[in-house]
């Protein structure tokens, strides 16, 4: 699917073979795409974030939960959850930029970013910063705990998609041939148990941290939602 120029063999000494004219066209077109891709398919996981973490607090404070309510509160939300995760999604790469370091300190400290939004409707950037320092090291803990968890319960899904894509046959630039359909498919059911891993872990922990700071139960949490 990524576009590659056709390497030609050149004698030594002699200078290497220019790239095909239309090499840099499609590259400029393939990120273009893919961008496009990425920030609808964030819009898309804000409705299942929002849906996610309302059927969550629902169920931990004995309220009844449906699919259909879940939905409608995630496509009401998504909205504003999308705007600010552009922002901090863009916070996180210009921070991977230099020196990738400041970019894992942007998603340990912008990771309550989505709760925030969700349960107190304010900033959310400017309040996970200061829930993350508040208690730095227990936030801190317990951010790595859930992503090392998320992030081993999601490893089964690589080599899955891996063998459904070759079992496909091979892709051109551009192309999509049956095996990446369902490979992508199959890697979304397969990452499923990590995303509901990580946003309960991530619930759990913004719940925790509101606990620090005044009394705080699950029907108050799933009231403040909304």
């Amino acid at each position: 699917f990524y576009p590659h120029p056709t390497l030609t063999v050149t004698a030594p000494g002699e200078p290497p073979a220019p790239f095909p004219a239309d090499y840099f066209r499609e590259l400029l077109v393939f990120f273009g795409v893919a961008l496009v891709v990425g920030v609808f398919a964030l819009a898309v996981q804000c409705v299942g974030w929002a849906a996610g973490t309302w059927a969550v607090t629902r169920q931990a404070a004995g309220e009844p939960v449906t699919v259909g309510g879940a939905l409608r509160y995630g496509l009401r939300r998504a909205p504003a959850l999308w705007g600010w995760m552009l922002l901090v999604f863009a916070m996180v790469l210009v921070g991977a930029v230099f020196c990738y370091l400041p970019g894992i300190y942007l998603m340990c400290a912008l990771s309550l970013a989505g709760p925030v939004l969700l349960f107190e409707r304010v900033n959310p950037i400017a309040r996970s910063f200061k829930i993350f320092h508040a208690r730095l090291g227990q936030v801190l803990g317990r951010v790595l705990l859930v992503g090392l968890l998320a992030t081993i319960s999601s490893m089964v899904a690589v080599p899955v998609q891996m063998i459904i894509s070759l079992a496909g046959g091979p892709a051109g630039a551009f192309e999509i041939t049956a095996g990446t359909v369902v490979g992508s498919v199959v890697t979304v059911l397969l990452y499923l148990p990590a995303w509901l891993a990580y946003l309960i872990g991530l619930v759990v922990t913004y719940a925790e941290q509101r606990a620090h700071e005044g009394p705080v139960n699950s029907a108050r949490l799933a009231a403040e939602l909304g």
